[in-house]
């Protein structure tokens, strides 16, 4: 049987990359600062802004060099670029009239990354703290090593953006929730980083709280990356990641209400609660189906039309007025879309119902504004076809045959504009 998720699973084999409805806890820098304090684990002390002004404001209270870092649920930031200058995602400043500049040219634009989609991801948050002095980077993370069902804890002294090329320089080292930092593993760290006996104590306390921490929040990953040594010697953590177990949700509602959300995930889950599901795919024709074999068969018809798909919006049984529309505003915001495709087979759902549907949302939303191929099949097609050329809608196209409205809205989307 053909499902939604054999649908991603293929399309991810034979398409463009598409982002599944796989929901993950994702928290921005600030958010994961503010736990990592709340377990007592060093971290600067940092300001959340949202304008240029409160920017400025900020760094001329610090009153010393600062950091200003986008705020985006992606990694890579700091060799990433915006689309407005061109620079990236992590800058250093030195006055409150360059924190301005800077901050003018991050809020509002998009800042991609090798972990964004390559039209990058909007900012409208940066997170401000004080410059440290760096005298070295190091990476601890603790996970599960489901080999061996034991926890783990990972050792580097190449953190921050050295850890993917110097993968060899990880230790791993198994510990117990039970037992912790044993006096082992801390000889084992010592020794093979190098640290102090004065060093080792701080090391140590850090591991302890972070064990804390992975335990009482049912964490399935901690990151410290990196976690620093200062020219003053003093260590300090200026970026974390989390990943939490997700069956947890019920014990760590607290964990879980700090969840931050995508444009693109709010938009799946308020299509959800309307009974339509969504997959985002890499072109410039939208659609919207009922079905995931017809989702999969209208994609294979407009590639080989030489079309590609922007995405597809199963509708199923859910093709109400409220849905459609909600359906139409999504295709709207996306501005890689030159034209539409409503393909709809009627069985239970009968077409004359999604054609007054389809014609209540479109006048609703005060028409179309790029071209849309309407093809209905099944119950009460022809009915709801002329229900649809009789609207006196622009830009909308009825054809009852699949391979037609198939070219015509390939037609339709080659010679348009982006």
């Amino acid at each position: 049987m053909i499902t939604w998720r054999s649908i991603t699973r293929t399309l991810q084999r034979h398409h463009a990359p598409i982002r599944t409805q796989v929901r993950h806890l994702n928290l921005l820098e600030r958010t994961s600062h503010k736990l990592l304090q709340e377990f007592k684990l060093p971290v600067p002390t940092g300001f959340l802004v949202t304008t240029p002004e409160q920017a400025k404001h900020v760094v001329s209270v610090i009153n010393a060099p600062s950091m200003i870092k986008a705020q985006v649920l992606a990694g890579g930031r700091g060799k990433g670029k915006f689309n407005s200058d061109g620079k990236s995602g992590v800058r250093l400043v030195e006055s409150p009239s360059e924190a301005f500049k800077n901050a003018t040219n991050m809020l509002g634009y998009y800042l991609t990354t090798a972990q964004t989609p390559k039209d990058g991801l909007h900012v409208d948050k940066l997170y401000i703290y004080q410059a440290v002095s760096i005298a070295q980077e190091f990476y601890l993370a603790m996970t599960f090593d489901r080999q061996h069902t034991s926890p783990v804890l990972l050792v580097s002294s190449s953190g921050g953006t050295n850890i993917e090329s110097d993968v060899d320089k990880m230790h791993k080292l198994r510990f117990g929730l039970s037992t912790g930092i044993t006096d082992e593993i801390d000889a084992y760290i010592q020794a093979e980083l190098g640290f102090s006996d004065t060093e080792m104590k701080d090391i140590h306390r850090i591991l302890v709280q972070m064990v804390k921490l992975f335990k009482e929040k049912d964490a399935t990953l901690l990151e410290l990356n990196p976690l620093v040594r200062t020219e003053e010697g003093e260590f300090v953590c200026l970026d974390a990641k989390f990943e939490f177990d997700n069956s947890a949700r019920y014990r760590q509602k607290e964990i879980f209400a700090l969840e931050e959300r995508s444009a693109e995930e709010q938009e799946q889950e308020q299509l959800a609660e309307l009974g339509l599901s969504y997959v985002r795919l890499d072109g410039d024709i939208g659609n919207i189906v009922n079905g995931a074999g017809l989702a999969m068969a209208t994609n294979d018809l407009i590639s080989l039309y030489g079309g590609k798909c922007a995405n597809f919006l199963d509708v199923g049984g859910a093709a109400t007025k409220e849905a459609l529309r909600k359906a139409f505003e999504i295709l709207k915001r996306d501005e890689r879309v030159k034209g539409i495709l409503i393909n709809i087979y009627g069985g239970i759902v009968r077409c004359d119902m999604i054609a007054e549907a389809i014609v209540a949302a479109a006048a609703e939303m005060g028409g179309f504004k790029c071209p849309v191929v309407v093809r209905l099949q099944g119950t009460n097609s022809e009915k709801g076809l002329k229900l649809i050329e009789q609207s006196g809608l622009k830009n909308l196209i009825v054809e009852a045959e699949f391979e037609k409205a198939t070219q015509m809205i390939v037609q339709e989307t080659s010679g348009a504009e982006g």
